[in-house]
């Protein structure tokens, strides 16, 4: 039987029909797609029984032109989230998903990663703004690279043989956040982090921007976390058409979904 999938959007801009022929052309998915802000209903817990997993794909909680106006969630989506987190539901995060509710620190606890918004505290220390490279805004610059796994073995990485070359945005973001013991390395990147080949954060304040620098950032593209009970997982990748047409992305996304959707994965986040 396929796996019955909530694939949450908006926020970000992306192209409609290439990101959900993913989806479509997947037969081991049974997707139902939900935009901001009515997925906040179908995320309640007496709804978000019919689904085995959710992947977030939008970009909310964030306060600009375009966004949805509010820094934090309201009391209702909040009970949502940590209800599904203290059921064990499956996450999978993918691109701009990772860097929403950038005040609402959960959001952040969910996913581990370190993609800043702007400069700011990062687990109790000052931190830059993150660089980027491509997306929507200029896609004639995204990174071509090649994505090695990291943790050979693992169920996520099933079918990826050596790795795979990719062509997407790609992240500048402060290393060391896979030291933390509930991550797993999933697949790290051969570009080059240095500040030179990457973006200022494009939402920090001018004077920001201006004065930008970042150290060299980390190699980690994708990765396992278990929050609560459930188990996650996080990805940088998935920005555009090149990425979503791209047969070893869309394996690799099949297998994270049916992976936090198992009661291997359940287990294992419920060891912590």
């Amino acid at each position: 039987m396929p796996l019955n999938v909530l694939v949450v959007t908006k926020g970000h801009p992306y192209d409609y029909n290439a990101f959900h022929a993913l989806f479509d052309q997947t037969p081991t998915l049974n997707s139902t797609f939900v935009e901001q802000p009515a997925a906040q209903v179908l995320l309640r817990p007496e709804n978000l029984s019919a689904y085995g997993a959710v992947f977030f794909y939008d970009m909310w909680g964030i306060p600009r032109d375009g966004g949805d106006g509010a820094s934090q969630p309201s009391a209702d989506y909040r009970r949502s989230i940590e209800a599904a987190l203290d059921a064990g539901v499956g996450f999978v995060l993918s691109n701009h998903a990772l860097v929403q509710w950038p005040e609402w620190p959960l959001w952040r606890e969910i996913s581990g990663g370190s993609f800043m918004l702007q400069e700011g505290m990062l687990r109790g220390e000052m931190a830059p703004g993150s660089g980027y490279r491509g997306g929507a805004g200029e896609p004639q610059r995204n990174a071509r690279h090649f994505l090695s796994p990291a943790t050979p073995g693992h169920p996520v990485l099933a079918g990826l043989g050596d790795g795979f070359e990719i062509e997407d945005e790609i992240y500048l973001k402060t290393a060391g956040f896979e030291s933390d013991p509930d991550i797993v390395p999933l697949l790290r990147s051969d570009y080059a982090f240095t500040q030179a080949n990457f973006n200022p954060p494009p939402l920090a304040p001018s004077a920001e921007k201006a004065n930008w620098t970042h150290a060299d950032g980390s190699n980690l593209i994708a990765w396992a976390k278990r929050t609560r009970k459930s188990p996650v997982v996080a990805m940088d990748c998935g920005d555009g058409p090149p990425a979503y047409a791209n047969p070893a992305f869309r394996k690799f996304v099949e297998n994270a979904l049916h992976w936090v959707a198992s009661p291997e994965a359940k287990a294992w986040a419920a060891e912590r």
